[in-house]
């Protein structure tokens, strides 16, 4: 199976990505990603959706609501982030705006006059530094032996040793699954008046199904104008799910609802 993911080789993408494909190739962006799963070039794709630490992956939220796939397992890994460099001199630090930002406190407290420079992955932060010895990097100790060998400066430096980051694995949309214990929807309701959210909520509290996230995201169409993301625990097999998703259609009938399938978690430890 051929899985792309976020590159270069290295990142915490790829490592999940070797969870679910012997071989794997890489794009910039979690938006190019899905646009290739969607038009049938790779069999999987795996992009990050929610840290624990910095939350939900605003890019990965809105590329699954502009393109149709499914969603068939979810993997959950923790994050190990290291300070990687040439040497114990440097200028900036470079690594995926999500690393940074995991590791805010550290680099607060021992690099306060260190700048910071977001980049596409942590790979590509780690191959910065590489490059040039002024700059460090974030990423997995593991990193630092591959190609120039880097110096660890620091291990575990993100804020919380809970640190967690949840992937999604998408598939083309034939592949969607009512198996699993999990189901993720998009719904745009093309609508705004007093109680929409809530009567989206009710549909899945009034049949005792728990949501593990609910979040709004601007539609792009009009200031104002929102779609929602739904994980809720429960399959497409149990009749519950189905019904809510119905009652959810009739809320919606103005607008559309995405369902991208039901799936089981993966736990990968590194």
């Amino acid at each position: 199976m051929r899985a792309v993911t976020l590159g270069p080789a290295g990142t915490y993408s790829h490592r999940a990505a070797r969870a679910v494909a012997e071989e794997v190739a890489f794009r910039e962006s979690v938006t190019a990603i899905v646009e290739a799963v969607a038009d049938g070039k790779f069999e999987r794709g795996v992009v990050p959706i929610e840290n624990s630490i910095e939350g939900s992956v605003t890019e990965s939220l809105d590329a699954l609501a502009d393109r149709e796939v499914a969603v068939t397992r979810e993997i959950v890994t923790p994050i190990r982030h290291a300070l990687l460099a040439q040497g114990a001199e440097f200028d900036v630090v470079a690594s995926h705006s999500q690393a940074l930002a995991q590791c805010r406190s550290f680099l607060e407290s021992e690099y306060p006059d260190v700048g910071q420079e977001a980049v596409a992955s942590t790979a590509r932060g780690v191959e910065r530094a590489r490059e040039d010895p002024t700059v460090a990097a974030i990423g997995h100790p593991d990193n630092a032996t591959n190609g120039v060998e880097l110096q660890v400066l620091a291990e575990d430096i993100q804020d919380r040793s809970s640190n967690a980051t949840r992937f999604l694995v998408v598939a083309p949309v034939a592949e969607r699954s009512e198996a699993g214990g999990k189901t993720t929807l998009v719904v745009y309701p093309n609508a705004n008046y007093p109680g929409l959210l809530l009567e989206l909520l009710e549909a899945f509290a009034e049949r005792d199904i728990n949501l593990s996230r609910a979040e709004s995201r601007p539609s792009g169409r009009r200031l104002g104008d929102y779609l929602f993301h739904f994980d809720a625990e429960a399959g497409l097999y149990e009749e519950r799910t189905r019904e809510a998703i119905e009652e959810i259609e009739e809320i919606a009938e103005n607008g559309w609802v995405r369902v991208l399938g039901s799936y089981d978690t993966m736990h990968v430890l590194y």
